[in-house]
């Protein structure tokens, strides 16, 4: 293949992080291609409610939430396998969109930035060469100044690099799946809600169009015992918790297929791997018990802006860079990363999980704490 083009910066993957990243970027005058191997407008695996403290980047980039008619949520429900349940107001709170809708909307933001979007086109590889990056893609190889990884739960890259998580043994912590459906019931707009399961947790939340989504996380191990039947394992597992019966039971599912993903990894990551900037999942998988992944990944990218441009502008070294926004990311996300790792590993096994809930819910003060140390500040 020959060389198409040369960039300031260029990025692989066109989720919330890489397409704030690139509209950002291009605006301040940076030559940016972005890659994603779909094409828009196309559904994800994704609990599809996004913290508030987003909104003001989010405004920045073009989107006004405020002024979309979007569901804003500021109730929390978390309900034990045996139906128990304990109910919070979220400080910040929240609002609900379907990534179909959100990244549809920044992807032609971004195109009317600048940005060379590139569509149905997978990056086979970011290799750093003499100062630069020779990308490879389906459509021809690239060169680079900075390169960033915002490609998401699992990539083709992660293999190439021998990341350690693609290499350990199947845990608690990485062999989940996702399934995710849009549905129609008659959950309230202002709330979110966390199921809870054997192995596993179902969020459910609304969104545009009076609709909500409803996403679940569990092991490949509970699809094995269900005869490898996503219907199944909702009718023999999910449908123990009594509300989640109800759900599948009454609720209008738009699309009975849903969307999935597998080999999910929870497991700790670097946030640089061969000189790329990783942002979202990329730099470490957010448990929806983090807070909000959305959320954090938009913030990363952010944080990478700041430092590219100072990069770029000569004001920095590439090892300041580099260490800079590994230091940053560590202080921002490390703890709230920590934090949903470990009520995650309160949560899957019936009897601890009741007795949790059961044990939390006359303590509002102990719930808000755990609340605010999963979630963070505008940015």
């Amino acid at each position: 293949m020959t060389k198409v083009g040369t960039y300031d910066v260029a990025i692989a993957g066109g989720g919330l992080a890489g397409l704030t990243m690139s509209v950002h970027l291009a605006r301040m005058g940076y030559k940016v291609i972005l890659f994603e191997k779909e094409k828009y407008p196309f559904h994800r695996v994704c609990g599809e409610y996004i913290s508030l403290e987003s909104a003001a980047y989010l405004k920045l980039t073009g989107i006004d939430i405020f002024q979309l008619g979007l569901p804003i949520i500021n109730k929390l429900i978390v309900t034990a396998p045996d139906g128990t349940s304990l109910q919070h107001e979220l400080p910040l709170g929240g609002f609900g969109i379907s990534r179909f809708t959100l990244d549809h909307m920044l992807a032609g933001i971004a195109k009317e930035a600048g940005v060379e979007l590139m569509e149905n086109d997978k990056v086979t590889e970011m290799e750093y060469i003499d100062g630069h990056f020779q990308i490879t893609a389906r459509s021809g190889n690239y060169q680079a100044t900075v390169a960033v990884g915002s490609f998401g739960k699992r990539s083709n890259l992660d293999v190439k690099w021998e990341r350690g998580f693609t290499k350990t043994k199947p845990s608690k912590l990485n062999n989940y799946i996702g399934v995710k459906y849009h549905i129609r019931t008659d959950h309230p707009k202002d709330t979110i809600v966390l199921h809870n399961f054997l192995d596993g947790y179902c969020g459910m939340s609304a969104v545009e169009e009076e609709r909500s989504c409803l996403c679940y996380l569990t092991t490949a191990k509970n699809l094995e015992r269900s005869g490898n039947s996503i219907v199944q394992m909702e009718k023999q597992i999910l449908s123990m918790n009594p509300h989640l019966a109800k759900i599948f039971a009454e609720a209008v599912f738009i699309n009975r297929d849903p969307v999935t993903i597998s080999q999910v990894s929870f497991d700790k990551k670097n946030c640089i791997e061969h000189h790329v900037l990783l942002t979202g999942d990329a730099a470490g998988m957010i448990t929806p018990l983090c807070g909000n992944g959305m959320s954090m990944a938009m913030h990363a990218g952010k944080i990478a802006v700041g430092l590219i441009d100072e990069f770029l502008q000569g004001r920095i070294s590439r090892d300041k860079l580099e260490n800079d926004y590994s230091a940053a990311w560590d202080r921002e996300f490390a703890s709230r990363l920590k934090t949903g790792r470990f009520i995650q590993g309160m949560f899957g096994k019936p009897v601890a999980t009741n007795m949790f809930i059961r044990t939390m819910k006359p303590f509002p003060a102990a719930v808000r704490m755990l609340i605010k140390q999963t979630h963070g500040n505008s940015f």
